[in-house]
């Protein structure tokens, strides 16, 4: 279980990190096409005017995404800042309740906005909702990566909660380490 876990918050970074590079391959291409078409100008020819419709919506759809499927991964490598100030100087049965008791609440909100998101999801899905860009994207193409994001968090958040109850193995984050 514990290899399908981490496999599972690995392969949610990885496709985050798929998605910003999307992000720079679209802006890159939009960015070399109006320098191409500035070059066309000044040697007097005519500019070939290519652009990517939609761009700023697509790349907006992609970031969101992004942000949500990079979660779990961060939390579990220690990336989201955390205020330990209080919990590091806890003793060993103060601390593990309340890293136990933090890990629940988190779990549980994160479940909640998942649930949300999901049904959100589905009311697009079945409303045909699309953006209003010169590309309709189907508005549940983004939410569902959003929601795929947040249940990989909740599942997170449940893993460091047994964790921190069962081992006493606490998450620290990298400028507590």
């Amino acid at each position: 279980m514990r290899r399908f876990l981490d496999a599972l918050y690995r392969v949610a970074g990885w496709a985050a990190a798929i998605a910003i590079f999307i992000i720079f391959a679209l802006v890159a291409i939009q960015v070399s096409a109006r320098l191409l078409d500035v070059g066309l100008r000044l040697v007097g020819l005519q500019p070939l005017g290519i652009r990517v419709p939609s761009i700023a919506e697509i790349c907006g759809f992609l970031l969101g995404a992004a942000s949500f499927l990079a979660l779990a991964h961060t939390l579990v490598t220690g990336g989201h800042i955390r205020v330990g100030v209080l919990v590091n100087r806890l003793g060993g049965g103060a601390r593990h309740v309340v890293e136990t008791l933090l890990g629940m609440a988190g779990a549980a909100l994160s479940l909640y906005a998942t649930v949300a998101l999901a049904r959100l999801t589905i009311r697009s899905w079945n409303f045909n909702d699309v953006s209003y860009g010169i590309v309709p994207v189907p508005l549940a193409l983004p939410q569902g990566l959003m929601t795929v994001g947040l249940a990989v968090l909740t599942i997170a958040l449940v893993d460091v909660t047994v964790q921190a109850w069962t081992r006493r193995v606490y998450i620290q984050s990298r400028t507590e380490a």
